[in-house]
């Protein structure tokens, strides 16, 4: 319930958290205190506190207490493969638009990576790909290990976020295609630009394997819909 100031209770325990200075991890005000620091009332904390914990803002670690989380984006799998879901045709364009925010995301990112990954990055990356037949956790695995020299964890979140949404509904593109070989060969073909040190080769190798992705998004939407029974 908002307050006189028409901020949320939930927003004046993130602002606490913020002014404070909480860490991650740090234990935070009991629940007896927050209802005296925000002149709330038990159920009113206990209700905010709820909905923070939904969002990865903070953790309840029974026997223990309650502290500040790490608020994960991972929390927002569900509710972005829901929009995904409901959009319109079955929510295939929703899936075409977020393949292609990823793809500029990489794209931008790939160039920066070619001029800084190592000799044992790479190694790594070359076992992930001969992994990808038998793997199909591979592909996410590669994906991260690309970007982590970046250092930018919001990076590696907003990567993973995309892949598990983009994998959780796949199925609405129907019935799955076998593309491990194709899948492989564009993998290899980004690794091989990054050993080079080729930026423009390894933006574009990055480009290909999303053209791959959308057509076969393409190919769904040209999909004539079923009878109706």
């Amino acid at each position: 319930m908002p307050t006189r100031d028409g901020a949320s209770l939930q927003e004046r325990i993130v602002t606490l958290i913020h002014d404070r200075g909480l860490a991650p991890g740090a234990p935070m005000p009991t629940e007896v205190q927050l209802m005296d620091l925000l002149g709330a009332s038990r159920n009113s904390v206990r209700e905010a506190v709820r909905a923070l914990r939904a969002l990865g803002i903070v953790e309840i670690r029974h026997g223990h207490g309650t502290f500040v989380g790490h608020a994960s984006l991972d929390v927002l799998t569900p509710s972005l493969a829901f929009q995904v879901r409901a959009g319109q045709g079955g929510g295939i364009r929703a899936l075409h638009d977020l393949v292609e925010v990823r793809e500029l995301l990489e794209t931008g990112l790939i160039g920066q990576v070619a001029q800084s990954t190592s000799a044992t990055r790479l190694a790594a990356l070359d076992a992930l790909v001969n992994g990808m037949d038998r793997d199909r956790e591979a592909d996410r695995a590669f994906h991260a290990l690309l970007y982590e020299s970046c250092g930018n964890e919001l990076v590696l979140q907003l990567i993973g976020l995309f892949w598990d949404v983009y994998h959780e509904v796949e199925p609405t593109l129907g019935p799955p295609e076998e593309r491990t070989a194709e899948i492989i060969v564009n993998h290899r073909r980004i690794v091989a630009a990054l050993r080079a040190r080729d930026t423009e080769a390894a933006r574009e190798a990055m480009r290909l394997h999303f053209r791959d992705v959308k057509a076969r998004i393409a190919r769904a939407t040209a999909r004539p819909l079923p009878a109706p029974t």
